[in-house]
């Protein structure tokens, strides 16, 4: 064998070995720089969206969006608040746009608010707000009407809050007989609603009674709220009696979600309604004092 021959070949297995290790040192240098340039993409959209936050409300700008004449933007809600001079410079707003913001908002890609909650999808930075008003992981609003609550949570956060902090009547079944007294008919601005909560098909229902002035005529009401969303409401059906005396007023409907706030579903008259002449005549007597006893219940409609 030529010495040669032996040299050549430690010199081709040496090449063979410093392109493999080249080869490693790229590679490892290439998951690096994908490394930084996600943490960097997600600063840069982190950024991006501090951007079209309003300096004033705090919360996500969407067109329109305006801007002074120095450049500091404002959204068109807080615009009219601020009597339309900017609250960074004191400048008149005037009605100049901010295009540019507004276009950077469409390149934007981002998660849902309520991510930590269980929604994972994303969306265009334009589309977000839009699912984020019907999104099904969104907390609920406590239902109790009687006070301005502010308590947010899931079902069962809300049960036991409900149970514990307002004191609601909690009972299992699908049928109800709800008895309402009071001792002076004619106070109906100041009158007491009730709210009671029933378990039935492993869902909660809640049941409000309630009186209140239609117009100028005084009425008492009574109507059901699922404790979920509109979708699932739909599959249940529920019907509520009151009567007295040969007697007697029959209401059937879709129990509304709690989505919907009491005064909304209260307003819409989506429930048993009673006069308050009829309500006294229900409850006998010589009409001093109100009586009235609802019963209905609920029912599987699949």
């Amino acid at each position: 064998m030529a010495p040669g021959g032996g040299y050549c070949r430690e010199v081709e297995s040496h090449s063979k070995f410093v392109r493999n290790d080249t080869t490693l040192i790229k590679a490892d240098s290439f998951k690096s720089v994908a490394r930084l340039t996600e943490k960097n993409a997600m600063n840069s959209a982190n950024n991006l969206k501090e951007l079209l936050q309003c300096p004033v409300c705090d919360i996500s700008m969407y067109p329109p969006i305006y801007q002074c004449p120095n450049g500091h933007t404002i959204c068109a809600d807080c615009r009219t608040r601020i009597e339309n001079r900017c609250p960074t410079c004191r400048f008149e707003l005037g009605d100049i746009r901010c295009l540019a913001l507004e276009k950077v908002g469409e390149s934007l890609q981002l998660p849902c608010r309520y991510q930590s909650l269980g929604c994972n999808d994303i969306f265009p930075y334009y589309s977000k707000l839009q699912h984020e008003q019907h999104c099904h992981f969104q907390p609920y609003n406590c239902p109790y009407a009687g006070s301005e609550c502010s308590v947010v949570g899931d079902i069962a956060t809300l049960v036991e809050h409900l149970k514990v902090d307002h004191h609601v009547d909690m009972h299992d079944g699908c049928t109800f007989n709800h008895r309402y007294v009071k001792s002076d008919p004619n106070e109906v601005e100041n009158a007491t609603w009730m709210l009671t909560v029933f378990k039935c098909f492993g869902r909660q229902f809640c049941l409000h009674f309630e009186a209140f002035q239609l117009g100028m005529s005084p009425v008492y009401m009574a109507f059901l709220q699922f404790m979920g969303e509109d979708s699932e409401s739909r599959k249940f059906g529920y019907s509520l009696e009151i009567g007295g005396f040969g007697r007697k007023l029959v209401w059937q409907g879709i129990p509304r979600t709690i989505r919907d706030n009491h005064r909304k579903v209260r307003d819409s008259l989506d429930g048993l309604i009673i006069p308050r002449n009829l309500a006294l005549f229900f409850s006998g007597g010589n009409g001093q004092e109100l009586k009235l006893r609802v019963t209905g219940r609920i029912w599987s409609q699949q």
